[in-house]
């Protein structure tokens, strides 16, 4: 943990409510986005999907270093804006028209996911009087690459099954308002073999250059978008050199942005989340430390079934006439403050020392911690968000 967010923490056990914080830094998204720029072959778009992490300092930062973001809700949206981002892509299964009228207003690619959104989207830049930039999304077969969920080459919610392109596209050629300019084929979150992704990148767009070719689309965009892996209990890493080494073999056509739009790469390591131990206690054997904190704050752990690794940042405290219960030299599970047992952030990780009133920090928690959190559950407050 880099000496400024323990300097940071240690500042926020100086205040009187109990320690519950998120912590990001900025200087570790921009080293973040500069590895991954750095890997990415010459002319690529490199945006941010905003879904991992929206703080409005983070975005801004981000939408900085990279050549844009990519968002899923009007929310997102309206967050990348007020960022100054440079390009902004709009995807998601389920979008409005509300969602659509405002990323036209944007002037934001919209990947779209079927034929229905298209028509809608075809009719809202046509009252708007502008002609919207279309990326269709593709469930293609075969177009999948291992991760922790895989979104295409199964059957998913996401993008126009392969074999029905030809009639989306169709429904594009005789629409006024869109312009098709090439494909959006995501297909994972969280892949740590960078050499399949490249793999994937590679068939990518050779399909997309065989059905441009075939159903006469001018391709100007090929979105491979993001998935690239963090391991966060273990010492397995998505390598960006193998990533960096293979696609500098993938044949883009001249004229075509390959897009890559990763999120969680780009944040997990910018952020902590830092938690105040409220008691230490021994029940039927086993030591639980008890945070003010849970999973309705960080919330990846329990909904990927891990055990979240922790630091121990001890803080000296005065004002209690008593001991302060501790647990040494032994395994124990850090859960939070809900009514329900399943609020375990960490279990059986060994400690040298842990008091009630020192604060757990668990780190690579910049990605899909807060923002998927459920955070009013029994309406404890929400956490600080302190950016450095």
């Amino acid at each position: 943990m880099p000496d400024r967010v323990v300097a940071a923490v240690r500042g926020l056990a100086a205040e009187p409510d109990p320690v519950c914080a998120y912590v990001y830094d900025r200087a570790a998204v921009r080293a973040a986005a500069a590895a991954v720029r750095a890997a990415l072959p010459a002319g690529a778009v490199l945006l941010y999907a905003m879904k991992a992490n929206g703080h409005p300092e983070v975005v801004a930062e981000l939408a900085r270093v990279t050549d844009g973001v990519e968002v899923a809700s009007g929310g997102e949206l309206a967050v990348a804006v007020a960022a100054g981002a440079r390009q902004v892509v709009c995807g998601g299964p389920a979008k409005t028209d509300e969602l659509l009228r405002a990323a036209v207003a944007a002037g934001a690619t919209v990947n779209v996911e079927s034929g229905w959104e298209l028509r809608r989207l075809d009719a809202v830049a046509r009252a708007a009087g502008v002609v919207a930039q279309v990326g269709v999304r593709v469930n293609r077969r075969g177009g999948g690459v291992a991760g922790s969920h895989r979104m295409a080459g199964v059957p998913t919610p996401f993008g126009v099954d392969e074999e029905q392109l030809g009639e989306v596209l169709a429904v594009a050629s005789g629409s006024a308002g869109v312009r098709v300019v090439g494909f959006s084929l995501h297909a994972v979150s969280n892949n740590l073999d960078a050499a399949a992704h490249v793999r994937f990148v590679d068939g990518s767009v050779r399909w997309a250059v065989a059905a441009a070719r075939r159903f006469g689309v001018a391709l100007e965009y090929v979105n491979v978008g993001g998935g690239f892996g963090v391991d966060h209990v273990g010492s397995g890493r998505f390598d960006l050199e193998v990533l960096r080494a293979g696609l500098a073999g993938v044949a883009v056509p001249a004229g075509v942005r390959l897009v890559f739009e990763p999120g969680r790469l780009l944040v997990s390591d910018a952020g902590w989340y830092a938690a105040e131990v409220v008691d230490v206690k021994r029940t039927h054997g086993r030591w639980f430390v008890v945070v003010r904190g849970g999973t309705h704050h960080f919330r990846l752990p329990a909904a990927w079934g891990y055990s979240h690794p922790f630091a121990v940042v001890p803080v000296d405290r005065d004002g209690w006439a008593f001991p302060r219960p501790e647990a040494a030299g032994v395994a124990v599970d850090a859960v939070g403050e809900l009514c329900t047992p399943r609020d375990v952030l960490c279990r059986d990780q060994p400690v040298a020392r842990v008091r009630a009133g020192d604060v757990v920090v668990f780190g690579r928690a910049g990605a899909y911690g807060w923002d998927i959190s459920h955070h009013d559950f029994l309406r404890h407050p929400h956490p600080r968000m302190v950016v450095l």
